[in-house]
């Protein structure tokens, strides 16, 4: 496996790096905007990413990266920021994870202990898998999307760039969820979702602002 830097240091990133210390991989360090006061794995604070002299830093270290923040926007903003600055993003999978050799997954992605992604689904670049998520066979999850724990998706669902699934959300098969929508937590969506919304219940309803 590659060395590897992590892109943000708190909760998420720290189901990342066990991952990746599971895998045998090389962490070199963090960069997040201040120095984390938590740092169960001792990674070395390497600076704030957005700074001229951890890019070159960063530069010298030849590594890949992984954006690890549970956010789909600084997700997405962060991957392409450092892209921008010829830097490599990586995929992390689980041990644990069944990811079908019929199935692709994007640069960046992160699949977590226990998901399912079965033949023929296709997980865009930055997403997030999380933990126990389902994602059936021929479903199109979209960049920097993220599949909460347990949430499943039926087969031939697609889920837009920027979407969340909510924990335990269910997504009826064939169902088309848009661009940057939220999925409540245990939501059942039984229709398709354009783009922007917020839904939750069983059946999922929108949310009015």
């Amino acid at each position: 496996m590659q060395r590897i830097v992590l892109i943000g240091y708190s909760g998420h990133a720290f189901v990342i790096a066990d991952t990746v210390k599971m895998l045998g991989g090389e962490i070199v360090g963090y960069c997040d905007k201040v120095e984390a006061k938590c740092n169960p794995f001792n990674l070395v604070y390497l600076g704030d990413e957005q700074e001229a002299t951890t890019l070159s830093k960063l530069a010298a270290l030849e590594a890949s990266f992984i954006v690890s923040i549970g956010n789909n926007s600084a997700r997405r903003n962060l991957t392409k920021h450092l892209t921008e600055q010829g830097m490599h993003s990586i995929s992390v999978i689980h041990p644990t994870a069944s990811v079908s050799k019929l199935s692709t997954v994007g640069n960046g992605s992160f699949i977590s202990g226990g998901a399912i992604v079965n033949p023929m689904a296709s997980i865009g670049m930055g997403a997030i898998i999380n933990t126990s998520a389902v994602v059936e066979h021929e479903c199109l999850v979209g960049d920097y999307a993220h599949i909460a724990p347990g949430a499943v998706l039926a087969g031939n669902v697609s889920v837009g760039e920027g979407s969340f699934i909510g924990a335990n959300a269910v997504v009826k098969q064939g169902t088309s969820i848009g661009k940057n929508v939220i999925i409540g937590a245990g939501a059942v969506v039984v229709k398709d979702v354009p783009d922007n919304l917020i839904l939750v219940g069983n059946p999922a309803v929108e949310l009015k602002k």
